[in-house]
């Protein structure tokens, strides 16, 4: 529950942030978020550097109350600007230099991907990738990053499992990969490293979580 302090202080970090906003147009980011709604959110990219590569893919997927809606949904092929998709990101995604280049201009997909987000927070797994190469397009066009609040799928699933464990099985470390997390809790996988797929996983993982603790 939230308090007299902590709305205030909500209230004067939106103040400040709308100040510096380089684009009004945008302010709707910071609106109140639609009651018992998310967007499950992934990415791929020419490489795994947030410094230098850069996105090629963008996909993302709302969810309300307990159902994930796979037919509200947003895909993008995006264009690289400067850095080639390297060898071994296309073995994993399977997106080659000639697929991208009839994608869209970052900028744009980015865009695109606000308009869908609105002020709903954020699910993914390793989010906090996908966050920092989306922020590196952003941050040219509005000063800031995104700033809707993220939760991350493999610390929720880590919470969870850490509550069932008790004495010595505290200190063994829990397994936080994608296939072991999707197996332990029942669901089923798609192709991975696939934006859309992976982003559906994510939001059929945060569910699934989100019931088990209910």
């Amino acid at each position: 529950m939230s308090t007299p302090v902590a709305d205030w202080t909500a209230a004067l970090k939106r103040r400040w942030m709308l100040y510096h906003l380089g684009d009004p147009r945008y302010a709707f980011m910071w609106d109140p978020p639609p009651e018992d709604e998310w967007v499950a959110l992934d990415c791929e990219t020419t490489g795994l550097d947030t410094r230098r590569d850069e996105i090629v893919a963008i996909a993302a997927v709302r969810i309300q109350g307990h159902r994930l809606f796979t037919s509200d949904r947003l895909e993008l092929l995006v264009r690289p600007d400067k850095r080639a998709v390297s060898p071994e990101a296309v073995r994993v995604h399977q997106l080659r230099e000639r697929d991208v280049a009839q994608g869209i201009a970052a900028e744009e997909a980015v865009r695109r991907l606000l308009h869908f987000i609105g002020s709903r927070p954020l699910v993914g797994y390793y989010l906090e990738f996908d966050v920092a190469m989306i922020d590196r397009v952003l941050f040219p066009m509005l000063g800031m990053g995104l700033p809707q609040p993220k939760i991350e799928v493999s610390a929720l699933y880590y919470d969870f499992k850490n509550r069932q464990r008790t004495g010595y099985e505290r200190e063994a470390a829990i397994d936080l990969r994608f296939d072991t997390l999707m197996k332990d809790l029942g669901l089923p996988m798609r192709p991975a490293h696939d934006a859309l797929n992976d982003a559906v996983m994510a939001g059929v993982a945060f569910l699934k979580l989100r019931g088990l603790v209910e």
